[in-house]
């Protein structure tokens, strides 16, 4: 098997034509003729990760996140990134990242596994592009309505979550959970629009909570959380059409996040 055989196949369920603009998925590091020996399935494509790799036997590295956005000026190993690259290009690892393609697609998507794993019913995108099945976010029903208690709860323990940050809960019960892996402030207001009791994402900014404006509770339960389970997906999707493919989740947390709390844990 080569590179390609994989890559193609990932890109028939997330082709790179529905990407962002600013991303860069795609194979980054490395020959798409080369043949694979076994893959890693990870978040970011760490200098740990790529360590992790060499010790498993892995030249190929699949990520959910790009370890380049920008182009690099220069490889002297000063940076994070410079390190990584350096360390898969001398290791002949090569790296693919398949990020906002897998995001904006809701069959095999980001945000259908996060659905999936929180229970929802009836999902669907929550912004949707011009093609259908394709858009940003999902929005859907829980099987009953819950109190907040009772939903955060939920969220805990089927994100596996050590704790979120949320907005002050409303009157009522949620039913109606509108959600999108990673960075989702942009989708706010479409959650508010599409009747959801709540919105579950990453990344707000202090005064971006405020939005909420009594409409909506916002979980913001870490971007590394919300999307962890991606790992799972790609590993799952993989091992199913290719048999005989050494493909392995990664054993690193890449989180840059730590979490203390008043007892100490």
């Amino acid at each position: 098997m080569i590179i390609r055989e994989v890559t193609d196949f990932l890109e028939r369920i997330a082709p790179l034509h529905y990407q962002e603009s600013y991303d860069n998925a795609g194979l980054i590091v490395g020959l798409h003729d080369t043949e694979v020996k076994a893959g890693l399935i990870c978040l970011d494509a760490t200098e740990a990760v790529i360590d992790e790799a060499m010790e498993m036997g892995c030249n190929l590295v699949i990520a959910h996140h790009p370890i380049i956005f920008q182009g690099l000026k220069r490889l002297n190993g000063y940076h994070y990134i410079e390190r990584a690259v350096l360390k898969a290009i001398k290791n002949d690892i090569a790296i693919y990242a398949i990020h906002t393609n897998l995001d904006n697609v809701l069959r095999y998507g980001v945000n259908e596994k996060i659905a999936q794993k929180i229970q929802l019913r009836d999902y669907k995108i929550l912004r949707p592009k011009s093609e259908e099945y394709i858009g940003s976010g999902v929005v859907g029903r829980l099987d009953k309505p819950m109190t907040f208690e009772a939903f955060a709860e939920h969220l805990i323990k089927h994100m596996e979550l050590p704790g979120f940050r949320y907005t002050k809960p409303l009157n009522g019960m949620i039913e109606n959970v509108a959600l999108c892996g990673g960075s989702g402030r942009f989708l706010l207001e479409d959650a508010i629009a599409a009747g959801a009791d709540a919105y579950l994402s990453a990344d707000f900014k202090y005064h971006e909570y405020f939005e909420a404006n009594d409409q909506i509770v916002i979980f913001d339960i870490g971007h590394y959380e919300s999307e962890k389970f991606t790992i799972e997906l790609l590993h799952e999707l993989i091992i199913g059409k290719f048999s005989t493919f050494a493909g392995y989740c990664t054993k690193v947390n890449t989180n840059p996040l730590n979490y203390r709390y008043k007892n100490g844990s």
